[in-house]
């Protein structure tokens, strides 16, 4: 019998070899590349993780949290090296979806007997 964490560091390992990461990889080296869109891209996720903490903690948004986040989405828009990078990453996670649903059949099927 194999050891699960020996079962997922293999799944792990496939993972970066899928052509959907691969191209996320490619997405995110061309905004890295690009200093301009990459200061655009690392603002918008730091003040992502930043309203995210704030939902956590059972904090109401702000109408300056809401203005800066429709400045950054329409400044995000304009650069096409981001766009592509959120289609990859939109692609990828499809496939993360899939996985964590076949992982948590054991759980589903549990409750639902």
């Amino acid at each position: 019998m194999s050891n699960i964490y020996d079962t997922a560091n293999q799944v792990e390992r496939e993972i970066r070899e899928l052509a959907e990461f691969k191209a996320l990889e490619g997405a995110y080296d061309a905004v890295k590349a690009d200093e301009e869109a990459y200061k655009l891209f690392k603002e918008f996720q730091t003040f992502q993780q930043g309203l995210q903490e704030k939902q956590m903690r059972g904090e109401e948004f702000t109408d300056e949290d809401a203005e800066k986040a429709q400045a950054l989405a329409t400044e995000v828009q304009k650069a096409e090296v981001i766009n592509e990078l959120m289609q990859k990453e939109q692609a990828f996670s499809l496939i993360v979806n899939d996985l964590n649903r076949i992982i948590m059949t054991p759980i589903r099927d549990l409750y639902n007997d």
